[in-house]
């Protein structure tokens, strides 16, 4: 990995999603029982997670981001509920029905096939389960389709392969999830072509 990637961008990561604190505190805060967090990045998350998170997982495919998460995870109450590894959200190192709960917070626009892992997400969730996502995606506003295809060949470099132009809903769709509590929305704190969101639950029939 470059320099950037392991040691610039995880403190811009950080400091770009802090407009989105109190969403992430309320999506991952509603987390209950076996939990997998996709993508976990540098562990921003793990405050979040309340008393009925009894035992979180967590993967990250870049290994300086899953350093700086699992001193964040030390860092916890009750540290020991945390499992992290390398992992790659498009074949997930866990058994079908295994989780009670899966975590997708401003990941699902990184991974390189989204389907893919949405359809994984899907196996290893229980029949009820729920996947809890905060997904920035493509606007319903033309105006800000065409600003955001117009920059996304930027700054999907820029931002490590993160795309501003994902249809997340519909993939969760196509994997099976029904979208539950799940909604598309504007955050008036982010700029127009990054404040698209899928926020909420959603249903693994």
């Amino acid at each position: 990995m470059s320099l950037y990637e392991d040691k610039l961008f995880p403190v811009l990561l950080d400091w770009a999603t802090r407009p989105v604190y109190r969403d992430r505190a309320r999506i991952v805060g509603q987390a209950q029982g076996r939990i997998l967090e996709l993508g976990v990045g540098t562990g921003s998350n793990f405050a979040f997670y309340g008393d009925s998170a009894t035992e979180i997982h967590g993967i990250e495919p870049v290994e300086a981001m899953l350093d700086i998460a699992r001193e964040a995870a030390d860092q916890c109450p009750h540290p020991d509920r945390f499992v992290l590894r390398t992992g790659d959200a498009q074949q997930l190192p866990y058994p079908d029905h295994h989780f009670d709960t899966v975590v997708a917070c401003l990941v699902f626009c990184t991974i390189p096939d989204p389907r893919q892992a949405a359809a994984e997400a899907f196996r290893v969730l229980k029949p009820g389960g729920t996947l809890l996502a905060l997904e920035h995606v493509l606007s319903d506003r033309r105006w800000v389709q065409r600003v955001q295809k117009g920059m996304n060949p930027v700054w999907k470099h820029l931002a490590c392969g993160c795309q501003l132009t994902r249809d997340t809903a519909s993939i969760f769709r196509e994997a099976g999830f029904r979208l539950n509590k799940a909604s598309h929305r504007r955050h008036s704190k982010l700029p127009a072509f990054a404040g698209e969101l899928l926020d909420g639950a959603l249903l693994r029939p």
